[in-house]
């Protein structure tokens, strides 16, 4: 897959994330030695620049003769690397690299022509930092995580190379690397930049994209196995809202249910006039997750295209100005917005799963067992589900609210997007165990009709049933749980055609 700075789309972006391999487009090259050849008229020019030939943060006012300018960017780096934690997962840390080469091989950056190879080298032969995951707060860029990406690229930190955890000096020299000796400006290229939260930002997009799509497809099971109607999905109500989102959700909805022997079965002399919310409302309230994510997604693919580090640097007349491209508030901000949704969709799912196990509500045996009283059924899966939406609403809390000064007050507004982004990881994974929940619950309350369900609903059920057996007696669940989320990580539940980002 060709990399083309400034220009690449979010399929590509998902794709890196997934492994896909990666080349430079060479055309970039031209853009990155002029920049490069800007930074050396600048310092011939011998006024002060700042991270060229000054300090950092608070010691911008310090100037740098120009023998020490080398160590000056190594320094830099260095003292940087002061992250904390486990590392960053190798699929996002690649991903990482990728955008920091998107980034810089747009030529604003300064860095040389074999700045830009050493990253691309990495990445064709697998050589991925390893970058703890907590220090950024997301404001002079994602600082102390793009330190120890650079420290690795300059042999010093670790790196992981074909699953095993190296020495960076000793992974470069396998590969038939050299380290990377920094140029003017280049430490601080690397540093400043938000791809460290882009790129976490991005995992967790495409992961709440997935268990959105999935969470549909155990929603209509649930509205089946709850005898409940598709009145409310008929197109005419939501095109009288207008939101695009809606009619989407409300379309995948009826298509998933067409055909239902349950759903007909009960279209003439059910008493009931209205079912609950949790499945009624579903249009209404997945199609406004679905405006949340597609909003995300357009503020990640303008950013993961974007030049986020500080100076920049313009030729013709070579020029560097200072500004604050680093500050990731718009990453935090779809950051925050993918965790609502995440968070919502669980809730309503959470909600569909305590429908189900009661039966006044579900018109189902209690807590979804042949023999309530003897057998507990799925009394506390749902409990489960409960817990993992509850902690779910505690960490949706909007990290971009949040600000703390660092850098002696230079930096006294900050954005927070790193944390933001990084918690949507288990954001997610407590979703995907919620959806799985509901994917068996749902199945184990179609069982109790006889009759079928629509023809994609089978196929949902029967690709659960050839992993875990319907419950008949009380059996140790948590295999049960994991093996149901198992499917849904490997992608198991088909989702083709079902709305989605992009």
């Amino acid at each position: 897959m060709k990399l083309t700075p400034g220009a690449v789309p979010l399929a590509q972006w998902r794709a890196i994330l997934a492994g896909a391999a990666v080349t430079l487009d060479e055309a970039a090259l031209g853009p990155v030695r002029a920049g490069a050849a800007a930074v050396a008229e600048i310092l011939d020019r011998g006024a002060p620049v700042y991270g060229i030939n000054t300090g950092f943060g608070k010691l911008a006012s310090a100037r740098i003769a120009a023998a020490d300018l080398a160590t000056l960017q190594r320094n830099l780096v260095l003292s940087h690397a002061a992250g904390v934690g486990e590392p960053l997962p190798i699929p996002i840390a690649r991903l990482m690299l990728a955008l920091k080469l998107g980034s810089l091989g747009q030529g604003a950056s300064g860095v040389r022509e074999e700045t830009l190879r050493l990253l691309a080298a990495m990445l064709a032969h697998d050589l991925i930092p390893v970058v703890p995951v907590q220090g950024s707060v997301g404001a002079s860029g994602d600082l102390a995580p793009l330190a120890h990406m650079t420290a690795a690229m300059m042999g010093v930190g670790e790196i992981f190379l074909a699953g095993a955890r190296l020495e960076a000096a000793t992974a470069l020299c396998r590969a038939g690397l050299a380290p990377l000796a920094l140029g003017p400006k280049e430490g601080l290229a690397l540093l400043n930049g938000t791809q460290f939260s882009t790129a976490c930002a991005l995992a967790g997009l495409f992961e709440a994209e997935r268990n959105f799509q999935a969470a549909l497809v155990t929603g209509a099971l649930a509205t089946d196995a709850a005898r409940g109607s598709d009145a409310p999905f008929d197109p005419r109500i939501h095109a009288a809202r207008g939101h695009a989102g809606q009619i989407e959700v409300a379309a995948a909805l009826r298509g998933l249910m067409a055909g239902s022997a349950i759903r007909a079965s009960h279209l003439q002399g059910d008493e009931r006039v209205q079912d609950p919310y949790c499945l009624r409302c579903q249009p209404q309230v997945m199609g406004a997750v679905l405006g949340l994510l597609r909003q995300a997604a357009a503020t990640l693919g303008v950013e993961a295209n974007g030049v986020t580090d500080n100076p920049l640097i313009f030729t013709g007349p070579a020029e560097a100005l200072s500004g604050g491209n680093f500050h990731a508030e718009p990453v935090a901000f779809a950051a925050d917005m993918i965790a609502m949704a995440i968070c919502e969709t669980g809730a309503l799912a959470e909600r569909r799963i305590s429908l189900l196990v009661d039966p006044a509500l579900s018109g189902l045996p209690a807590f979804l067992t042949p023999r309530p009283g003897l057998n507990s059924g799925f009394m506390i899966p749902q409990v489960t589900a409960a817990a993992l939406v509850s902690e779910n609403k505690g960490r949706a809390f909007p990290a971009s609210v949040d600000s703390i000064p660092t850098s002696a007050n230079q930096e006294d507004h900050v954005s927070m997007a790193a944390h933001g982004a990084w918690r949507l990881g288990a954001m997610n994974e407590n979703l995907r165990a919620v959806i799985a929940i509901e994917w068996l619950a749902a199945a184990q309350g179609c069982e109790f009709h006889p009759l079928p369900s629509s023809p994609p609903l089978q196929e949902a059920r029967a690709i659960l049933r050839a992993r875990v057996p319907r419950l008949e007696e009380d059996r140790y669940f948590a295999p049960d749980i994991a093996a149901a989320i198992a499917l849904l990580k490997a992608g198991a539940l088909p989702l083709a055609g079902l709305p989605g980002v992009a």
